[in-house]
């Protein structure tokens, strides 16, 4: 019993102690925190979580910075006869001194016989050359006719299309830079397919490394010519005849070009004409099927003229270049293969070796 008593004495002494314990740990202040932890905290409060950018591919126009002008001595630089120094004749004409390539002249023929297809030529279809983009040396300001030209023929069943399935325009006809622009550009993907406007002969299929790249001219059966420039590669050859909406190419940016585009002119006897005055490119069609020809439409020769005066004291002072903005997943390879240009050109120009990180948004010269 008094064992009992004392065991119960000594377990209320054990219960009470405790409950003063409690009692004085309740009210003592909080303990503070280390003042690094507590800077820390302050951090974490105003952190503010950067939000995540959805990368998309920009257009090529905002990657690029360009000036693809040809040099002089191209045929894009050679294409234009401002001051003709020889008049020629259709009709018995001597070109031995001309040195205008595989050029033949047909005296007036209502037909010529071209890789065994005869076709129906006009007298400005007298000079066939399958080396200079204008042979014709003629002046356009000086047409004193209107011509009347069918861009659609349906009685022969001649029809028209467009050069590309779309035809967004990066650049237009006339002054741009420090020179005349004498077609149209319009944007492409490489390997995209280019198609003949109209019925028409391959006349010329050539290279041209300091102007139009991988370019075709087709003669057509309207007397209208059209240029396809930049090409990646020809589908068809010198002679071949060809119907609207067939492919003869495909896109590219060979030559003198700073990214994938098709550089696309329309001439008549070698004079370029503005092609937006045959086409509606954003609506993907001509705007009329058939066009008058008049030296109004040449005009613009005497302005091109004083710009290229001008522009000759200044050509010191120019230098033609192309830059591309470094990606996320780029590589050197994958550049060169994008421009087709080579690995090597882009590390000379750069001053970069094979080993180097590429960092996100360089601008790395690529001509």
């Amino acid at each position: 019993m008094r064992n009992f008593s004392f065991r119960l004495l000594l377990l209320f002494f054990l219960v009470l102690t405790g409950l003063q314990g409690f009692s004085q740990s309740r009210n003592l202040p909080p303990k503070k925190a280390p003042a690094k932890n507590k800077q820390a905290g302050k951090k974490d409060l105003f952190k503010i979580k950067a939000p995540k950018i959805q990368y998309v591919r920009p257009d090529t126009s905002i990657l690029i910075e360009y000036d693809e002008f040809p040099e002089d001595s191209s045929d894009a630089g050679r294409s234009i006869f401002f001051n003709p120094a020889k008049k020629l004749s259709i009709l018995n004409e001597d070109t031995t001194t001309l040195d205008l390539g595989e050029q033949q002249i047909v005296e007036m023929s209502d037909e010529i016989l071209i890789d065994s297809t005869w076709i129906k030529v006009a007298g400005y279809y007298a000079i066939w050359d399958t080396h200079n983009i204008n042979p014709y040396r003629k002046d356009g300001r000086n047409i004193k006719d209107s011509l009347h030209i069918h861009l659609v023929d349906h009685s022969k069943q001649r029809y028209s299309k467009m050069p590309l399935t779309t035809t967004p325009i990066t650049s237009d006809f006339g002054y741009r830079g420090y020179r005349w622009h004498y077609g149209t550009d319009i944007d492409l993907d490489m390997g995209d397919t280019v198609y003949a406007a109209f019925d028409g002969v391959i006349r010329i299929s050539k290279y041209d490394g300091g102007g139009y790249g991988n370019y075709l001219v087709v003669r057509h059966y309207n007397g209208l010519e059209t240029l396809y420039g930049h090409l990646s590669r020809p589908l068809v050859n010198v002679g071949q005849f060809v119907k609207s909406g067939q492919a003869i190419g495909m896109g590219g940016s060979t030559g003198r070009s700073s990214g994938p585009h098709l550089h696309y002119e329309v001439r008549y006897e070698g004079n370029p004409i503005d092609p937006e005055h045959i086409y509606n490119f954003p609506e993907y069609k001509l705007k009329k099927e058939d066009f008058v020809i008049t030296s109004a439409l040449f005009n613009y020769y005497n302005t091109a003229l004083k710009y290229k005066k001008s522009a000759r004291g200044r050509a010191t002072r120019v230098r033609s270049s192309a830059y591309h903005k470094v990606r996320s997943g780029d590589t050197i390879s994958q550049i060169a293969r994008k421009y087709g240009v080579s690995q090597a050109q882009i590390m000379r120009l750069n001053k970069i070796s094979g080993k180097t990180t590429l960092k996100l948004g360089r601008s790395l010269r690529i001509r």
